[in-house]
Parts: structure tokens; C-alpha cells; sequence
């Protein structure tokens, strides 16, 4: 399911890619449209113009100098950037599992309530083959782990569609099938999910599973887990 957002496509990327290893991902780098163009085989105007639209999509952070421009690849960019490494990863090695690292964090308790409506429920049981515990576990994300897990987005998803009541509607969501260690422990059959719409950013993670995370494994606040996500 990688997608790009916008204007942005596979001669964005490929500019991007080129501006990220003249170091403008650890960093900013001084590049010039002249230079780049060369890069690409293409005109200055091409150049800028994708540049442009880089920075219009939140890929690219750009300062004009005096000696051509100083340039820098955004968080965003930076997970656009591992969409593609989890593409080619899939493509020469034949899979494209991410593993994620960080410790077990109390949420709001805003999981226990959505989990549990009818109408996801339904189709937990229906295309995840279980009923999930009322309740997810959350997991803050250690730094390497945020950037890494752009990846799965190059993983097929089994998906929850929307629904609504006489109340109000409700949003969809993605699940990812995994396995959490911790402790030398080790559950199979759980899920990462993610909400369309998630008050959540990017460092924190959710997993559902049948039974409740916290017992099964012996977890507590500030326990670290490792998170093997694969696809369905």
C-alpha cells in the first residue's frame, strides 16, 4: 500500500533520494539546480520545479543562498524515503518485516472503549480470527523504530471499514499481523493497529491482541517489547 501524497511521484522520490545522500537527510546540504539537473539528466527548470514540488508536499524544507540553495529532507520525506527501502527490501529479499523497539506506555484509555464497539468488533472476529482483549497496548517508539516504521506501509494491511450508528460514524482502521517479545518471552497472533484518524503520532504504537498483553507477557509500564510486524 505505499503511496505518495500530492503532486509527489517516482521523479520526486528519485530527486529526493539524490538530495538524501548529498547529506541533506542527517542534515542540511548546499545543492544548486545546475548540479542537480546534471544528476538527473534533466533541464535546471525540471530540477527546480521538482524541488518545488518537494517542499509543497512536506518532503523538503528549502533556504535560498547566495551559492544556490540550502536544502533538507523532513520527517516526512525521511518516511517517504523508507517506503521505498521497504519496496526494494521486498523486492531482492522477498519480504519486507519491520521490527520495531520500545517500552510499554499507559494510554488514555480511549482503546478499550473503540475496540470493544459492535461494529468493529464484528470484523475483528471476522477477518483477524479473534475476539481482541478491551484494550490496546501502547508501546512509545524509541527513535530509530518512529523512522522505521514508515515501512509498513509497503505491507498489506487487513483492513476494518468504517461504519456508523444512529450517533455518529465512525472511522476505519489498519491491521498489521505481529508477534511481541519481551522478557524472553513471546506472543504470536497479535496486531498492530492503526486508525485512519488517530490522535497517536508516529512514535506510539497499538497492538490488539486475544488476550491481555500486560499478563500474557509480565509487562509493565516502562518494560521494553520488541514488535515483529509483517503482512497479512
Amino acid at each position: 500500500m505505499s503511496q505518495t501524497t500530492g503532486r509527489v511521484g517516482h521523479d520526486e522520490l528519485a530527486t529526493l533520494k539524490l538530495v538524501a545522500l548529498d547529506g541533506a537527510l542527517e542534515g542540511e546540504a548546499t545543492i544548486t539546480c545546475s548540479g542537480l539537473a546534471a544528476r538527473l539528466e534533466a533541464s535546471n527548470q525540471t530540477a527546480s520545479r521538482r524541488l518545488q514540488q518537494l517542499e509543497d508536499a512536506g518532503y523538503l524544507s528549502r533556504e535560498l543562498t547566495g551559492d544556490g540553495q540550502r536544502v533538507a529532507v523532513t520527517d516526512e520525506g525521511e518516511r517517504a524515503l523508507q517506503r521505498e527501502y521497504a519496496d526494494y527490501r521486498r523486492l531482492f529479499e522477498g519480504d519486507a518485516d519491520v521490527t520495531l523497539r520500545g517500552t510499554v506506555t499507559s494510554g488514555m484509555g480511549e482503546g478499550k472503549h473503540y475496540i470493544s464497539l459492535s461494529g468493529y468488533m464484528r470484523q475483528f472476529r471476522e477477518r483477524l480470527g479473534y475476539e481482541p482483549f478491551p484494550g490496546t497496548l501502547n508501546v512509545d517508539l524509541d527513535e530509530e523504530s518512529v523512522r522505521a516504521r514508515a515501512r509498513t506501509d509497503a505491507l498489506d494491511p487487513v483492513g476494518i471499514d468504517g461504519w456508523e450508528d444512529e450517533e455518529r460514524t465512525y472511522g476505519p482502521a489498519f491491521c498489521w499481523p505481529a508477534t511481541i517479545e519481551a522478557h524472553g518471552g513471546r506472543r504470536e497472533g497479535v496486531h498492530v493497529i492503526s486508525p485512519e484518524r488517530t490522535h497517536h503520532g508516529a512514535d506510539q504504537l497499538e497492538i490488539i491482541a486475544p488476550v491481555k498483553l500486560r499478563d500474557a507477557l509480565d509487562i509493565e509500564d516502562g518494560d521494553g517489547v520488541s514488535v515483529h510486524v509483517s503482512e497479512q
